[in-house]
């Protein structure tokens, strides 16, 4: 092995420049490099970047067909025209669902459709007729929803779902408000309006990140128009190995009994490293929160908590201070669908707070929201942002389409009717295969990790150069290069994408790789790569050294 350290077309001056970017943004750069000029060498790109799963749900999504078969009988029972027909009716339709399902034994997703149904009747005590006619005109998508926050069928089923996973089982006492919203990114928008627009959150206030944190948590608080000043609750715990647990040391817990602290944003399972709260962090945030800030509001993003075995959201540990945040996107396979949900307790310390507002406060507020109903005052803080996701003048047209909101329905009734968890297993041992597969041909163990969900791996690129070299590459490192000059030698000599973990606010030198998206073998190929470079950088170093 040479023990020169081969340049690269992109300088340290120019890779010091492009690192300010975020991560996502700098992806497109590596991208560029990566791309081989050679089109029979195409598929030779390896883009570890990007969180998009290359797994899908097929069961729900076949029932999402074999509903728009039934929908389309029930619009051309109505009315049949040459491409035309009308729309469903709701008499009787229960019992033509039903022959339906006679008729179309063997029809794929039929199964799972009909346990829906009776899952409805049974757990709910759903209508017949009601349950059903609002499945067919929702797969057929020929009514604006209503109501605009979401159906009232498919709230009750997705309800379910949000506190099964959520929960483990164990919910809170009483039930959550749901908002069907595009995707965890419409709900960030939307949460973020909504607690500046009513006043919960003020331009300049103090608000408290747990990071490593997903990028846009920490580029939203910037933004002009919040201007938040923004206190960090490091994960800096270590192992006695010198390893990163990506857990919260007590002082750093400690920080959020600052009542100057108004909002608590929190991505749990985290991003990148891809780890859940421990439950002592958890004890200890409670306690905080009930004896030091009782009005700390939370606002937690659970989009890998299906990953983590046992897994239980502060939305059901602190259910009246948190908002919850749940994306269907990764666990599913459906980044392209949009679907996500805000759901907050009915006891909660954000209608409570709005009560509260200074009288001027509270005035403006009930002129913005006194075109929806003569009682604006008593308009609940999950019912504002729907109004306010519509610019409220067009709340009357607001509301997840209702073709999302029936396939997002079927996700959820998919799981809850799993009750060995079969697709939960599948998905959980897919992410972790990769992962081991990762560090092994990387050559450094693997900790165990209860906590893990290992839908991404945060490299921390020091640590594994003290591990097994010693202090003395770390400085080398430090004085020769730019923390992402692993990430442009991956990406120019080996076609490899890979992110940077400091753009996560996490540790400037650590790297994150997507487990989600690649073939498994791909991962051997990464683990290699890596580990080819940083041998090179130990062989550059040493030689560096008898000089």
């Amino acid at each position: 092995m040479s023990s020169k350290i081969e340049k690269i077309k992109t300088s340290r001056a120019k890779q010091e420049i492009l690192q300010q970017l975020s991560p996502f943004e700098l992806k497109d750069n590596l991208i560029a490099l990566a791309t081989p000029q050679d089109k029979k060498e195409a598929d030779s790109l390896l883009n570890a970047g990007r969180g998009n799963p290359n797994w899908i749900a097929t069961t729900p999504r076949e029932a999402f067909f074999a509903l728009g078969k039934f929908g389309i009988e029930e619009c051309r029972r109505v009315m049949d025209l040459p491409g035309l027909a009308g729309i469903p009716e709701r008499n009787g339709i229960a019992k033509r669902l039903e022959e339906f399902f006679k008729k179309n034994k063997d029809l794929a997703g039929i199964e799972l459709l009909e346990k829906t149904y009776r899952y409805g009747l049974e757990k709910h005590n759903f209508d017949p007729d009601a349950w059903v006619h609002e499945m067919a005109e929702s797969i057929i998508g020929d009514q604006y929803p209503v109501p605009d926050r979401m159906l009232v069928h498919y709230e009750q089923i997705v309800h379910d779902y949000i506190v099964m996973e959520m929960s483990n089982n164990q919910p809170p006492k009483g039930k959550y408000d749901i908002f069907a919203v595009e995707g965890g990114t419409a709900a960030m928008c939307y949460l973020f309006d909504s607690l500046q627009n009513n006043g919960l959150l003020n331009k300049g206030d103090t608000i408290a990140l747990m990071i490593p944190a997903f990028t846009p948590y920490l580029e939203i608080p910037e933004l002009e128009r919040f201007s938040f000043n923004v206190i960090k609750i490091d994960a800096d715990e270590m192992s006695t190995d010198g390893r990163h647990t990506w857990q919260y040391s007590t002082e750093q817990i400690e920080k959020l009994s600052d009542r100057s602290i108004k909002a608590l944003f929190v991505t749990n399972p985290s991003n990148p490293p891809s780890v859940a709260i421990s439950n002592d962090s958890i004890k200890k945030i409670i306690k905080i929160v009930k004896n030091m800030n009782p009005n700390l509001m939370i606002i937690t993003d659970d989009v890998y908590g299906t990953f983590v075995p046992g897994f239980r959201s502060l939305m059901t540990e602190l259910p009246e201070n948190t908002i919850g945040v749940y994306s269907f996107s990764k666990y599913f396979g459906c980044t392209g669908w949009r679907l996500g949900v805000v759901a907050i307790y009915e006891n909660n310390i954000f209608d409570k707070m709005l009560t509260a507002l200074p009288s001027k406060r509270v005035e403006e507020l009930n002129r913005r929201y006194s075109t929806l109903t003569l009682k604006p005052e008593k308009i609940k803080f999950i019912d504002r942002m729907v109004a306010d996701s519509r610019m409220v003048a067009l709340n009357h047209t607001a509301g997840l389409s209702l073709p999302q909101q029936t396939q997002m329905m079927l996700f959820a009734a998919s799981c809850l009717l799993d009750t060995e968890n079969k697709y939960k297993q599948l998905t959980r041992d897919i992410v972790l295969k990769r992962l081991n597969l990762l560090w092994e041909n990387m050559g450094i163990p693997l900790f165990n990790n209860p906590n893990r969900a290992g839908y991404y791996s945060e490299i921390d690129l020091l640590g594994w150069a003290r591990m097994k070299y010693g202090e003395g590459l770390i400085e080398y490192l430090q004085e020769n290069f730019e923390p992402t000059d692993i990430l442009f030698r991956l990406a120019e000599k080996s076609s490899i994408v890979l992110l940077n973990g400091g753009g996560f606010d996490g540790p400037e030198w650590s790297i994150r790789v997507s487990l989600a998206n690649l073939k498994d073998n791909d991962y051997v190929t990464i683990g290699k790569s890596l580990a080819e470079i940083f041998d090179t950088y130990a062989e550059a170093w040493k030689a560096s050294s008898k000089k």
